[in-house]
C-alpha cells in the first residue's frame, strides 16, 4: 500500500494541537468556532465558502471536512462544485493579473 503524506485520520486529530500550546490552541478555536455561527451568512454558506478556499489553498483535511460540512447542512453536490469552480476562476484570474507586473516589468527592461 502506497503511503500518503497525508492520513486522513489526522484530520480527527485537529485538536491535538493544543498539546504543545494550549494557550494559542484556546484561542485559534475559540475564533474558529465563533467565525463559523450563523451571522449575516447562514452556516450553510460559510460551509460552502470554506470548501471553496479549501480548495484554494490546497488542503486536503479541509476539503474532507467541509465537504461532509457543506452535505449535512443542506447544499448540493451541484452547489459545491460551483463553489469549487469560483475558487478556481479567483486563483486563476490572480495568476493572470499578475501578468501585468511581468509585462510592465519587461517593457521597462526593453526600452
Amino acid at each position: 500500500m502506497e503511503k500518503s503524506y497525508y492520513n486522513p485520520a489526522d484530520l480527527s486529530k485537529f485538536g491535538n494541537i493544543s498539546e504543545f500550546e494550549p494557550n494559542l490552541a484556546k484561542k485559534f478555536f475559540d475564533y474558529y468556532g465563533d467565525v463559523f455561527k450563523e451571522g449575516e451568512l447562514s452556516e450553510r454558506e460559510k460551509a460552502l465558502i470554506a470548501l471553496a478556499v479549501a480548495h484554494a489553498v490546497q488542503c486536503p483535511y479541509c476539503i474532507d471536512a467541509y465537504t461532509t460540512d457543506s452535505l449535512q447542512k443542506g447544499s448540493t453536490e451541484g452547489e459545491m462544485m460551483e463553489a469549487i469552480h469560483v475558487a478556481a476562476a479567483i486563483r486563476g484570474g490572480a495568476t493572470l493579473v499578475h501578468g501585468v507586473q511581468m509585462m510592465n516589468k519587461a517593457k521597462d527592461i526593453s526600452m
